[in-house]
C-alpha cells in the first residue's frame, strides 16, 4: 500500500517516469555497499534479529515520512533517502528470510515453499492495490503512512514469536589470532576471503556460474519493464489510480492461482525446464501487455503473466539452494544478489532517461521511430514508453528460449556443479 501511494504521489508532483526510476535506484543503492558484508553477517548472527532490525528500520523510515507529509515539508528527495534506508537494512532482513527456508524445509520441498512465498507477494498485490487505490482519493499519503505502520507493528509482533533456526558452523582455526603485525595482516586476509567467498563459490561452480548469468540477463530486462510499467499504465490512462490498481490486483490474483498450482503440483521434474518455460510465458504476456492501449488487453495479459512467476521463482531458488549447501547460502546469496544490484541500478536511471527523453519525444513528434511503429503503439503519452516495454519483453523471451542450450545449468540437478 505505501509503494502503490507513493508511486501515485510522485506522478502527480512530476509526470515523470526518471522520479520514480529513481526511488529504485536509490533503494538499490545502498543494498550494494551491505551485500558486500550481508552475507558474512547472515552466516553468523540470528537470522531472527536480523529480520526484526529490517522491519524496524522501515518502522523508522515511514514515520519519518508521515512526519515530513503532516507539517508539509515532504519532497521527492525524503522519498529517496527512506528507500535508501529500506534498501539498507532491507538486505539483512531480506537475506536472512531467504537463507531460512532451507532449513525449514526438506530438500524435495524447496519448490512448494518457494511458491508459498511467491502467494504470500501476490496476497499484498491484491489487496493492496484495491484498497489504497479506493482509499487514496480520500485519506491520501498520510493515511496509507498510517495503516501500514499498524500492519507493520502486527508483523513485528508475529515474527518475534516465531522460532528461526540458525545453520550449523565450522570451527575456524584460529590462524588470524596471532599478535602483532603478523596478526593483523592474517585478520585482513581472513576477512577479505570472507568477503570474496560467495563470489568465489560461484565463479568456481559451473552451473550456479550458469545459473547466475541466465538469471541476471533475464532480470535485467525484467527490471527494465518494472521500472516503466506504473508509467506506461499512468500515461495511457490519465493517471488514473483505478485503472493501476485493476491491473495490480489482477496481477496478484494470477500470481496467487500460479502459487496454488505449483504448490499442488511440485512443478516440473526438471527446475531448469520449469525456470525457462517460465521466463518464455512472462515474455510472451509481458509483449502482448505491451501492445495493449487499456484494461481489455492488459488484464488477461497481466493474469497469464503472473501465473507464471510462481514457475519461474520456485524453480530459480530452487536450484540455488540445491547448488549451495545451508552453511554457505547467506554469503553466495549475497554474492549473486550483489551482481543483480550492481547490474540493475544502471538498468533503472537508464529505463526513466530512455523513456522520458528518447521514446516518448520520439514517438509524440515526426521521427522515423513514429512513422514505423506509431501504427503499432500509436502517437499518443505512453506509446513511446510501451515501445521500450515490448522491447524490453521481446529479451525476456530471447533468454527463455536460448537458454535450454546452456548445458552448465543441468549439471546443479545432477549434482556435478562444483
Amino acid at each position: 500500500m505505501g509503494d502503490f501511494a507513493i508511486t501515485l504521489w510522485v506522478w502527480e508532483l512530476t509526470g515523470s517516469a526518471t522520479s520514480l526510476a529513481l526511488t529504485g535506484f536509490f533503494y538499490q543503492l545502498p543494498r550494494i555497499i551491505t551485500a558486500i558484508f550481508a552475507g558474512i553477517v547472515v552466516d553468523r548472527f540470528s537470522r531472527k534479529y536480523l529480520m526484526i532490525l529490517s522491519e524496524a528500520a522501515v518502522v523508522v523510515s515511514t514515520l519519518m515520512l508521515l512526519v515530513l507529509h503532516l507539517t508539509g515539508q515532504l519532497a521527492i528527495w525524503h522519498l529517496y533517502l527512506a528507500a535508501s534506508i529500506n534498501g539498507g537494512f532491507g538486505k539483512f532482513g531480506g537475506l536472512a528470510y531467504r537463507a531460512s527456508i532451507s532449513l525449514l524445509v526438506s530438500t524435495q520441498n524447496y519448490t512448494r515453499a518457494e511458491s508459498m512465498n511467491t502467494a504470500i507477494h501476490y496476497s499484498s498485490s491484491i489487496i493492496a492495490p484495491a484498497v489504497a487505490g479506493m482509499l487514496y482519493p480520500i485519506i491520501k499519503l498520510g493515511g496509507i503512512f498510517s495503516i501500514k505502520l499498524l500492519l507493520i507493528a502486527i508483523a513485528l509482533a508475529i515474527l518475534v514469536l516465531l522460532q528461526i533456526p540458525q545453520p550449523v558452523l565450522e570451527q575456524g582455526s584460529g590462524g588470524a589470532r596471532g599478535q602483532g603485525s603478523k596478526g593483523v595482516v592474517n585478520r585482513v586476509k581472513l576477512l577479505w576471503s570472507e568477503v570474496t567467498f560467495g563470489i568465489r563459490y560461484l565463479w568456481q561452480s559451473p552451473g550456479l556460474r550458469a545459473l547466475l548469468i541466465v538469471t541476471t540477463l533475464f532480470r535485467e530486462a525484467l527490471t527494465l519493464s518494472d521500472i516503466i510499467y506504473d508509467p506506461m499504465i499512468l500515461a495511457r490512462t490519465n493517471s488514473s489510480s483505478q485503472a493501476l490498481a485493476a491491473v495490480s490486483t489482477l496481477a496478484g490474483i494470477g500470481g496467487i492461482i500460479g502459487a496454488i498450482l505449483v504448490s499442488v503440483w511440485g512443478g516440473f521434474r526438471s527446475n531448469v525446464r520449469g525456470m525457462l518455460t517460465g521466463f518464455m510465458g512472462i515474455g510472451l504476456a509481458k509483449i502482448v501487455f505491451g501492445l495493449g492501449r487499456g484494461l481489455p488487453v492488459w488484464l488477461p495479459a497481466q493474469f497469464f503473466s503472473s501465473i507464471n512467476f510462481p514457475l519461474t521463482n520456485s524453480s530459480k531458488t530452487a536450484l540455488w539452494m540445491a547448488g549451495t549447501p545451508a552453511k554457505f547460502q547467506g554469503r553466495v546469496f549475497a554474492a549473486h544478489f550483489l551482481v543483480y544490484d550492481l547490474i540493475s541500478m544502471p538498468i533503472m536511471l537508464l529505463a526513466g532517461v530512455l523513456s522520458d527523453r528518447v521514446f516518448e519525444p520520439a514517438m509524440n513528434s515526426p521521427t522515423l521511430l513514429q512513422s514505423l511503429f506509431a501504427p503499432i503503439f500509436g502517437k499518443s503519452a505512453g506509446s513511446g514508453i510501451a515501445l521500450l516495454y515490448v522491447l524490453s519483453a521481446i529479451a525476456m523471451l530471447l533468454v527463455g528460449i536460448l537458454s535450454f542450450r546452456v548445458s552448465q545449468l543441468y549439471l546443479i540437478e545432477k549434482g556435478h556443479n562444483k
